[in-house]
């Protein structure tokens, strides 16, 4: 009950889903594949990414008015995905603080592991990659463990998005990047094959991994050179998944009832809440590599507002983001399409507005056709109807031929 919790609070750690989060999931999936569009991912872009941003941002709203009543000077620290969208609707839409935190930039440090562990002595875990899947990711948490002791990566860009700016030693500050893109050339080529192709394109590293960087590509989703093949992108496990969620939340009830031990518990990994958290309280000023933030013209051809990812300072005073500059333009123009369809996608959500959801599948990347666009719409539409109470209020305010007449 948020009126008993949130009186008082000074920070508001959200992680939800609404709707059983494999279940739909796998739906956004399926849904846009009967008109013929394979999403690569369909979590955060694609038609997937507006459906879950169609859904979840009305509950996130829901419980930043509450802390604007009930706690108006907390800092909301959102882990939800979409996690910009839902940032740029707390930012919007009420007067909440709000940041965004991802652990994808550990994917760098797995990169610089596979490529350059050698020169450090660390040997990758076994086969290593950026997919989701229970049984490689621990293999990769491990792999960017080790290599924070020996690089420091600097990224930027949008959630999921982001691009690695500046690769070096950490003790001796020498650019490692020259020799980060000549070993990761040598990789064999089934080793994150989509990065390897942006790389070559861009001269930079994206950092997400196939699987995330997919949904954001004009180029991954063609039926006809089923780019999905070429670059053995996988789509998430939504059965393995569901499995282990509800171990773990046996786990969980277990412990809470004294039925099991909890040092498993210490030794787990922080995600980057707690020293955030302990930077806000005044605990001294603390570097975070990426949070996600509005752009104050930290890059400087993006547009300011939109919710970048970049590095920051912590402390009382606040969050302040570090300024890193352009970016290449054409990474520079690939996130300003998703800046547009992210605003979009929340404008919509937060308002129950068609046109203007049918407006964001039409910008993004992964669908080149209205009749298309518009039948997915209205699929999820008919599919979520329970979820979107939005879009049925607006309907019943504006029925077909216009408000009525008084």
């Amino acid at each position: 009950d948020r009126e008993e919790v949130l009186p008082g609070a000074d920070f508001v750690v959200v992680a939800i889903e609404v709707g059983p989060r494999e279940g739909t999931w796998e739906r956004d999936w399926e849904i846009p594949l009967r008109f013929g569009v394979r999403q690569p991912y369909g979590e955060n872009g694609g038609p997937g990414g507006l459906a879950h941003t169609l859904r979840q941002v009305p509950e996130m709203l829901a419980i930043a008015r509450d802390m604007e009543r009930l706690c108006p000077d907390a800092w909301l620290v959102n882990f939800t995905n979409p996690v910009p969208r839902l940032c740029l609707a707390v930012s919007r839409y009420t007067a909440v603080k709000t940041v965004g935190l991802c652990h994808q930039i550990n994917e760098a440090y797995m990169m610089a592991g596979v490529a350059l562990g050698e020169r450090y002595g660390v040997q990758p875990p076994g086969s290593v990659s950026s997919d989701a899947h229970p049984d490689v990711w621990p293999k990769a948490g491990e792999l960017a463990r080790q290599m924070r002791r020996f690089v420091d990566v600097r990224a930027a860009g949008l959630n999921h998005f982001t691009w690695i700016l500046d690769l070096r030693d950490r003790q001796t500050g020498e650019d490692l990047y020259p020799a980060f893109r000549e070993a990761f050339m040598a990789l064999p080529s089934d080793f994150e094959p989509l990065t390897r192709s942006v790389f070559q394109a861009t001269r930079l590293c994206p950092v997400p991994g196939d699987s995330h960087l997919a949904e954001y590509l004009p180029w991954c989703h063609d039926p006809q050179t089923r780019p999905w093949e070429k670059y053995n992108l996988f789509l998430y496990d939504w059965r393995r998944a569901e499995q282990d969620r509800e171990r773990q939340w046996q786990a969980i009830e277990a412990m809470a009832h004294g039925d099991a031990p909890v040092d498993a518990l210490r030794e787990a990994e922080s995600e980057g809440a707690i020293e955030l958290l302990a930077g806000l309280r005044g605990g001294g000023t603390v570097y975070r590599e990426a949070v996600n933030i509005p752009n104050e013209g930290h890059i400087s051809n993006l547009p300011d507002g939109a919710i970048v990812e970049i590095p920051a300072l912590v402390s009382g005073w606040g969050i302040r983001g570090l300024n890193v500059g352009p970016l290449p333009e054409f990474v520079a123009e690939l996130c300003r399409r998703e800046i547009a369809v992210a605003s979009l996608a929340v404008g919509a959500a937060a308002l129950g507005d068609r046109q203007t959801a049918l407006q964001a599948l039409l910008v993004d990347p992964c669908l080149d056709d209205i009749d298309t666009a518009a039948a997915i719409l209205d699929a999820y539409l008919e599919e979520y109807a329970d979820y979107l109470p939005q879009f049925r209020t607006r309907r019943e305010a504006n029925p077909p031929g216009g408000p009525k007449s008084a």
